[in-house]
């Protein structure tokens, strides 16, 4: 299960240097998570100002 980057992103920039993965990248409007790449560490949602990157469903 990745983690995903709700709408409530700020487009800070945070999350980015903070995954050890390298699976987050900046989108249009805000970041994205690769989930192919995403190891589930939660780094990203540590680090997250607004809270804003969650656990995704498990699918």
């Amino acid at each position: 299960m990745a983690y995903v980057i709700t709408d409530e992103c700020i487009a800070c920039g945070s999350c980015e240097d903070t995954c050890p993965d390298e699976a987050i990248s900046e989108g249009e409007d805000k970041y994205v998570i690769d989930p192919k790449l995403c190891t589930d560490c939660g780094a990203c949602a540590d680090q997250c100002p607004v809270e804003a990157i969650v656990p995704g469903d498990d699918k």
